[in-house]
């Protein structure tokens, strides 16, 4: 199933901007899944915008600015039609590459805002969130900085990433909050418990990142283990590898069954399951599935026109709880240690 019609908008929080009600996720153009065609990847953002994704996600952090870089050509050409956002807060080392210690500190926040705009080649940046959050800084340090930089006219929204909801509600009373971007999939439903429903009592916009499972909900591979390359991060991430790899891989059949009735990818039905928590919610949901390829841009885009049934979604709901293995080595890097 693909179309070339542009997709519908929604707010992008109270009172903020509108965006197609899918967004994409730039990490992989320059970061963490391997070798990247630059040339496909540059239309794939061109595509993007002409289907009506208009929301563009990038990070400080992916390729140690270098996605930032590359993403600058584009937003100069499009500056008034896209609504570009950026993260704070993972630091990184070029002497410690594996290493990504935590910085919400205030004197950090105004270094990386500085330079996240330089490479942007933007003198605003519409959306910056603060990609992870440590208790060690006070809220109303960090993102009493961050409301600073609104008032200064270097950022346009706040947006936070992997915070609990009361973490979220506290913030939001600092300054508002436009939108908490957290993973959020068929595999990975933590955000319900108390980020979810923050969201929606505040009017924050919920932006799920990795709603395809990086990949594997799509069932692009198996086993990262045998499957990736050796820089491919998903290599280390504890539910795509060896026996939790294999149990999960199961799981994928009540979609291929979801996906033959509408002459749907597995992907997209995984992706119409997140679109739809919208509804099922009332409130706003705007996915950023990752991609570097103008066929998959289509592809992922056409799921925002799908309607799951009833008995459809409970067969997909019943997935989540039997997922094996965390997201990530260390769950720290994610709210749930913290609810």
């Amino acid at each position: 199933m693909t179309t070339t019609t542009p997709i519908a908008t929604a707010p992008l929080g109270t009172g903020g901007p509108l965006v197609g009600v899918q967004g994409l996720g730039c990490m992989g153009m320059s970061f963490a899944y391997g070798p990247t065609d630059a040339t496909e990847a540059r239309a794939t953002l061109e595509r993007a915008l002409d289907l009506g994704v208009t929301l563009f996600d990038t990070a400080d952090l992916y390729g140690m600015g270098e996605n930032e870089k590359f993403l600058a050509p584009f937003l100069a050409a499009h500056r008034d039609e896209v609504t570009i956002a950026t993260k704070f807060g993972l630091s990184f080392d070029p002497e410690r590459p594996a290493e990504r210690p935590i910085r919400n500190d205030p004197a950090y926040i105004r270094s990386a805002v500085e330079a996240s705009l330089r490479r942007l080649g933007t003198d605003v940046i519409d959306l910056y969130y603060m990609h992870r959050y440590t208790p060690e800084v006070p809220l109303e340090d960090s993102v009493g900085t961050m409301a600073e930089l609104v008032t200064e006219g270097k950022v346009r929204h706040l947006g936070l990433s992997e915070v609990t909801g009361a973490e979220l509600r506290t913030a939001h009373a600092i300054h508002p909050i436009a939108a908490l971007q957290s993973e959020w999939s068929l595999f990975s439903r933590d955000v319900e418990r108390t980020a979810v429903p923050a969201a929606k009592d505040l009017g924050v916009a919920f932006v799920p990142y990795s709603p395809l499972g990086r990949g594997f909900l799509t069932g692009a591979f198996a086993d990262a283990s045998t499957d990736l390359g050796d820089d491919d991060f998903r290599r280390g991430q504890p539910r795509f590898n060896g026996e939790n790899a294999a149990a999960n891989r199961a799981l994928l059949d009540p979609i291929r069954e979801v996906a033959r009735a509408h002459d749907a990818t597995l992907g997209q039905i995984a992706l119409a399951w997140v679109q739809q928590q919208a509804r099922r919610r009332d409130m706003t949901v705007i996915p950023i599935p990752g991609t570097r390829r103008r066929t998959r841009i289509e592809e992922n885009t056409a799921a925002t026109r799908i309607t799951l049934g009833d008995d459809e979604l409970a067969a997909l709901d019943a997935i989540g709880p039997r997922v094996a293995g965390d997201r990530y080595p260390d769950m720290n890097f994610s709210q749930a240690g913290r609810e």
